[in-house]
């Protein structure tokens, strides 16, 4: 066969016609239709957009296409200016902002974005460490709207910008204050009687938060969801009871590191708040069988629980949890060195055994041997398990383990053995290092 009867650039002009015809006819769509349409693209997928053609560029700079910006994924250190011209573009339409990480950023830059886009709902400032009162002062004048913040890391915030926030923004939902060193209780109690709405509270590292702070957000916000004062270490049991009694709706708590704490606060969750789903308490050492029976008895929600250190838990808490927590999918019991072979035998009986737990954390637990991973077997979900510094545990029974499971990803290391004597020659090399599974 031969192709002399073909036109050579036939296909060309074809491909080239089609291209034509289909700009044609997405100019002949309704502008709603395609702004519609490049609403749901992403800043990186909107600015290649606007290089195509000039009607597409006209289309994707409309400010309707910019109501979610995410600027750390697009790139990490916006300057100033990028900031200010994108807030005179999105003006009203923007709702929603991550500006996580933006180092350059400052309050000239967060001024001008607070008076040109009123509408927005979810800021997020974490870790723009030049931040300062003066940034929510602004937020709090123009930006009413405004239902969840992230100031996360943003070390010059204080208690005036909880208060600015409490006058100006009665909608708020959410806040991250973590590791904002300058927060004290004046600053949440100013936000719970002034944002009565709040649901999330997350104040993780914040040393002068205390027990006033707490009672405050339980009077004034008794539709708290989701509560972390994770290293709020002078926390007690006074103000925990009181937020269990007040805050039914409570589902998630985190109170690592308030060492203070003791069953009482697990006893007072137990009996009020029953929908209660992720409980951490790592590093609680006061906690014991006693509490943990509470829970199990009465919070059959619970999905994740991290009780790493604390140590003086046995075998009897992972009984109470095996048969009252049927959806239990993800268990740290890092560094509790009570709990035994028969422990795990115990929890791998219970209803969520065979197929919600997922993930067991076992570091440090220096009595689990091998007859622990032949008990998980039966835990066909179980996606991850780690053993680091089980020395009771061999290789063979994660071999055998990993037959049965073959999904799962084993952590652990074993410290090499003893080099043999050396009586004439050079001596060998041994690696020192932790071999990983």
């Amino acid at each position: 066969m031969t192709n002399s009867g073909r036109n050579p650039h036939r296909f060309d002009q074809t491909f080239l016609g089609a291209t034509e015809l289909d700009d044609e006819l997405i100019k002949q769509l309704p502008k709603e239709v395609l702004l519609r349409v490049f609403s749901y693209l992403d800043v990186v997928s909107l600015c290649r957009c606007a290089q195509v053609c000039k009607y597409w560029n006209v289309l994707a700079l409309d400010g309707s296409s910019w109501q979610k910006i995410n600027l750390f994924d697009f790139q990490r250190d916006i300057e100033g200016p990028v900031i200010e011209n994108i807030s005179q573009r999105c003006r009203g339409f923007l709702k929603s902002l991550s500006l996580r990480g933006c180092q350059s950023l400052g309050d000239q830059s967060v001024r001008t974005l607070a008076n040109h886009c009123h509408n927005i709902e979810h800021l997020d400032l974490s870790e723009c460490k030049k931040i300062t009162d003066i940034s929510t002062q602004s937020i709090s004048r123009y930006c009413t709207k405004l239902t969840a913040i992230n100031l996360d890391s943003c070390s010059n915030i204080t208690d005036n910008s909880l208060k600015y926030l409490s006058d100006g923004c009665p909608n708020l939902m959410e806040i991250n204050v973590s590791w904002c060193h300058l927060i004290s209780e004046n600053g949440v109690e100013a936000l719970a009687r002034g944002c009565v709405k709040l649901r999330k509270f997350s104040s993780k590292g914040c040393k002068q938060i205390n027990d006033n702070a707490i009672m405050c957000l339980a009077k004034y916000c008794p539709d708290i969801m989701v509560l972390n004062v994770h290293s709020c270490e002078t926390i007690s049991d006074s103000s925990i009871r009181q937020l269990a009694a007040k805050c039914p709706k409570l589902q998630k708590l985190c109170v690592s590191k308030c060492a203070d704490l003791t069953d009482l606060s697990l006893m007072a969750l137990s009996q009020h708040n029953h929908l209660l789903n992720t409980l951490e308490v790592s590093g609680c050492r006061n906690f014991t069988d006693i509490g943990f029976q509470a829970l199990g008895r009465n919070c059959k929600y619970l999905e994740r629980m991290d009780l790493e250190e604390c140590n003086q838990i046995t075998d009897l808490t992972l009984a109470h949890l095996a048969t009252g927590c049927p959806g239990l999918e993800k268990l740290t019991l890092s560094h509790c060195e009570l709990i035994t072979d028969d422990g795990i035998r115990h929890l791998t009986t219970g209803s969520c055994a065979a197929e919600i737990l997922s993930v067991l954390e076992l570091d440090n637990c220096p009595l689990i041997t091998d007859r622990t991973l032949e008990h998980l077997v039966s835990c066909h979900n179980l996606q991850r398990i780690e053993l680091f510094d089980c020395q009771l545990i061999t290789r063979t029974a994660i071999r055998k383990l990993k037959n049965h499971l073959p999904n799962i990803k084993v952590h652990a290391y074993f410290a090499p053995g003893t080099p043999p004597a050396v009586t004439s020659g050079q001596r060998p090399r041994y690696c020192r290092c932790c071999e990983i599974l």
